[in-house]
């Protein structure tokens, strides 16, 4: 860094002020790729959640929202849970608008999360599969996220609705999921308006 203002005070001596500038921004170009290049490039990547190798049963992750309750999402849980004796959590992300978001105003959301998770526990209790649930985050990523840290799932279930009425979909949610967290991903459609039609 010395040799840098010291070739700076030189031109400066030698030329004008802006054969000054034009060497420091040239110099100090030069000395940030030097230290950027040197450095591991693992450092600049995003950070990526991997899969643990852990004992015990299986365990699987369900992140689902309005689709919690769903039938084909019990159905799926089910099968997937019967024969391997399967630790079982699933997390409702709170919806919420952005403007209620940044106003502050989530516990409306989180209580229509905690209802629409109860009811969905119950009735997987019903069948058979002993799990548990928490309200997590408005973001689905970060939900998953947040699950994957405090639960280390050998698989994640990600509901939502069909195409055309999923907002999760618009966003590329499972796609993005699927490209962030080593570890299988399975995706439900859940039609919450034909199984309500259907009785």
């Amino acid at each position: 860094m010395c040799a840098v203002f010291g070739a700076v005070a030189l031109a400066g001596w030698l030329a004008n002020g802006w054969t000054a500038l034009a060497v420091f921004l040239a110099l100090g170009l030069g000395v940030w790729v030097g230290i950027y290049m040197k450095s591991d490039p693992k450092e600049h990547a995003p950070a990526v959640w991997e899969r643990r190798p852990h004992p015990g049963p299986k365990r699987i992750l369900v992140v689902a929202n309005e689709t919690v309750a769903g039938r084909a999402l019990r159905n799926e849980i089910l099968h997937r849970a019967r024969d391997h004796e399967a630790d079982v959590l699933v997390v409702c992300p709170a919806l919420n608008s952005p403007l209620k978001h940044w106003a502050s105003d989530d516990d409306r959301a989180r209580a229509a999360a905690q209802d629409r998770l109860e009811k969905s526990l119950a009735a997987l209790e019903q069948d058979g599969v002993a799990a548990r649930g928490e309200v997590g985050d408005s973001d689905p990523l970060q939900a998953i996220q947040d699950g994957l840290r405090a639960f280390a799932a050998d698989e994640v279930i990600i509901s939502t609705h069909p195409p055309g009425r999923s907002n999760w979909l618009e966003r590329n949610v499972v796609a993005l999921a699927r490209e962030r967290y080593d570890v299988p991903i399975l995706h439900v459609v859940v039609d919450v308006e034909h199984e309500l039609a259907a009785g």
